[in-house]
């Protein structure tokens, strides 16, 4: 899929470490294949990387993760949203500054970025320029630039997506792959209009 994307898009790819689903503390096991999962994403040409760890007390794990720092370079890596997943925001955002991370990827802490527009605020002022902050879940072209507004952070990040039929005309409704009967013959794609609306939205002149 990497190579597949690197070879359609001329903009920069970034690519997600994470070897599964749920929590960000992981195992040995799970550490060692997040590196040969950077090994992978630099040889397929990708511009950078997201990535995060915490520890079992839900602090980033300053050591896991300046060794795979050393692993991403000269490619650029964000924190990825694990940040809002530990124990407390401010003192993770100055670890993760001292790491060397070139941005964070938050919703504030809160499930979507409108109900954390405060703390957010507050991360942008304590970083002081030193890293890059990038706002994400919630975010649509209708309340984009508002919430660019209330946070002041000019980085977003959306899925953009929408959900299709999918193209099977054979269903067996006896069997469903996935948790959900309903998914298994639908697919998630990206929304176009919805990234043009986005791109259109945050590059008209703020007042």
């Amino acid at each position: 899929m990497i190579a597949t994307v690197r070879n359609r898009v001329a903009i920069d790819l970034y690519v997600m470490i994470r070897p599964r689903g749920g929590d960000f503390c992981y195992s040995d096991d799970e550490f060692a294949a997040m590196k040969r999962d950077i090994a992978i994403a630099k040889q397929l040409r990708a511009d950078g990387v997201a990535l995060g760890i915490l520890d079992q007390d839900g602090a980033v794990d300053t050591t896991r993760c300046r060794e795979l720092l050393e692993y991403v370079r000269p490619l650029k890596a964000t924190f990825h949203r694990a940040f809002d997943m530990s124990r407390n925001l401010e003192p993770s955002l100055e670890d993760i500054i001292a790491l060397g991370f070139d941005r964070i990827l938050t919703s504030g802490g809160e499930q979507k970025v409108q109900d954390a527009i405060p703390l957010i605020r507050r991360l942008r002022e304590l970083a002081a320029n030193r890293i890059a902050l990038m706002i994400g879940s919630g975010i649509r072209s209708g309340n984009v630039r508002e919430l660019i507004s209330q946070t002041g952070v000019r980085e977003v990040h959306a899925s953009a997506r929408r959900v299709e039929p999918s193209l099977m005309r054979y269903r067996n409704e006896k069997v469903h792959m996935g948790t959900l009967p309903e998914r298994e013959y639908q697919r998630a794609v990206v929304d176009e209009e919805e990234v043009r609306n986005l791109a259109r939205a945050i590059s008209a002149p703020f007042q």
